[in-house]
């Protein structure tokens, strides 16, 4: 396959994982400061009328706003995937490179909304794409990651093969 074999030859060291990581979170965190400066909650900038709006929503629940007003178990949650990524990312090979940077934005955005969580009990989203519930950078992120993982298992890429040596 084409992509996997592009794929083989990239390398995603530990230094990549980290930046992209870091500019994951710096990125969430910087555009939810400019919402907070700039919009009041609730508060609605129509970029693009009818279809793309910025708006202030202070989400104190997971995607889509479920489970809202349950911050400590979100934070053990977030800190529980955080401590998992950050560690099994390390031990895979930095040949399958795609697999490491899907990991590395999600372990960005689970941060960035890890940090709203711990400074202020909820998640700023402002994303508005009017017919889809309002998210955030780091939900982005997230996802982005969580859809090169499926293409990862999908094209057989996400995992080294099996030694099968020995085995009859």
């Amino acid at each position: 396959m084409v992509i996997e074999g592009r794929l083989k030859r990239l390398h995603f060291t530990g230094t990549a994982f980290f930046i992209v990581t870091v500019l994951v979170l710096i990125a969430d965190q910087l555009s939810k400061l400019w919402v907070i400066r700039k919009l009041a909650p609730g508060e609605t900038l129509a970029l693009v009328p009818d279809i793309f709006h910025l708006t202030y929503v202070r989400n104190p629940g997971a995607a889509f706003g479920i489970l809202p007003n349950k911050t400590s178990f979100f934070i053990i949650i977030s800190l529980l995937m955080i401590l998992f990524i950050a560690f099994s990312g390390r031990f895979i090979d930095t040949r399958y490179a795609l697999m490491r940077l899907a990991l590395s934005l999600q372990l960005g955005g689970l941060l960035g909304n890890f940090v709203d969580r711990l400074r202020t009990g909820y998640v700023v989203d402002f994303l508005d794409f009017r017919f889809w519930p309002v998210f955030n950078l780091a939900d982005t992120a997230i996802f982005l990651g969580v859809a090169l993982l499926f293409i990862n298992l999908l094209c057989g890429t996400a995992f080294p093969p099996r030694d099968n040596k020995g085995k009859g």
